[in-house]
């Protein structure tokens, strides 16, 4: 088999959905609707978040992060995967294919690092409300708001450039909708332990490390919130903080499943489902968790339906 990596005229050929005919005219209905409400939905967030002065908040502010964090995910496959499911091209140049991966790396690891953000903030608005303010200064938000970028970008880097040192050899297929670490990996010539374990060490640091912290932080506020006496206080406390944990178990149960599992182990078939998951269904679904679990993005969204009388 030979070598084809060195070759950037040569690209790949994105497997798809194609090994399920009867499932693409389906799945390209029910693809093309949660992308626009998730279009849609981060959109309303992040310009809600802009119009209303109440909303002018550390929580809202990592919150508007998270939603174009979203958008630009979302919009780095989805596009593409419709493309393919509608059969019109399913080729992709290894230039492409590359830019996908370190994107989609890039935008996967800042979602990990802002998720533990998001938590230490909820952490400090409920275990240390009265130093709330003091501590969550604007210029800390913006510092660990950059901090969330850079980590997942300089993470995207050292994975990508890892996998660009390997041949690859054989068939040019791709058994997924978009250019994925664990399929690439199933395509080096070499032994791919030592890399692997390079990764593994990445991984461990950008998905395991932040999802233990997220842990830690919650068992503190469920400590916290345990001790306020008034029931309105803690379903509301619970309210905020559950939305977002519910977040973080879906977004990381798929990302373990994906990257932390060995290559040999890894099934193309079910990891293009859970791919699925966290590509697609994840981000639509985080604005219905926060607008419909939130009173105050709840009340700003009607102040704009009946005209922005209120606004301001």
């Amino acid at each position: 088999m030979r070598s084809f990596n060195t070759s950037f005229g040569e690209g790949f050929i994105l497997v798809g959905f194609s090994d399920w005919p009867q499932l693409e005219l389906i799945l390209f209905v029910f693809i093309s609707i949660f992308y626009s409400l998730t279009l849609f939905g981060n959109t309303t967030i992040i310009i809600l978040s802009q119009l209303d002065p109440r909303l002018h908040t550390p929580m809202y502010f990592f919150l508007c992060h998270l939603s174009f964090l979203d958008l630009c995910y979302t919009t780095s496959t989805v596009p593409q995967l419709l493309i393919n499911l509608s059969g019109l091209d399913r080729t992709i140049s290894y230039g492409g294919c590359v830019a996908q991966l370190l994107v989609s790396l890039s935008l996967g690891g800042t979602e990990c690092v802002l998720l533990v953000v998001m938590a230490f903030d909820r952490y400090t608005a409920v275990c240390r409300p009265l130093h709330y303010t003091t501590i969550m200064h604007p210029l800390l938000c913006q510092s660990l708001a950059i901090a969330s970028w850079v980590g997942g970008l300089v993470n995207s880097l050292i994975q990508t450039s890892l996998m660009m040192a390997m041949p690859l050899c054989g068939l040019r297929y791709l058994n997924h909708f978009f250019c994925e670490m664990p399929v690439f990996l199933k395509l080096a010539c070499e032994d791919t332990g030592g890399t692997e374990a390079k990764m593994f060490v990445a991984r461990v640091i950008i998905i395991v490390v932040p999802a233990a912290l997220i842990l830690g932080s919650y068992a503190h506020i469920a400590q916290a919130v345990l001790r306020i006496k008034s029931m309105a206080g803690r379903r509301k406390a619970f309210g905020t903080c559950g939305s977002h944990l519910l977040v973080v178990c879906l977004f990381y149960g798929s990302a373990m499943y994906t990257y932390l599992q060995p290559t040999g182990s890894y099934s193309e078939s079910e990891g293009k489902f859970v791919a699925l998951f966290y590509t697609i269904i994840i981000p639509m679904l985080n604005p219905l968790i926060y607008t419909l679990r939130n009173k105050d993005m709840k009340g700003a969204l009607w102040k704009v339906l009946r005209g922005g009388r209120d606004l301001g």
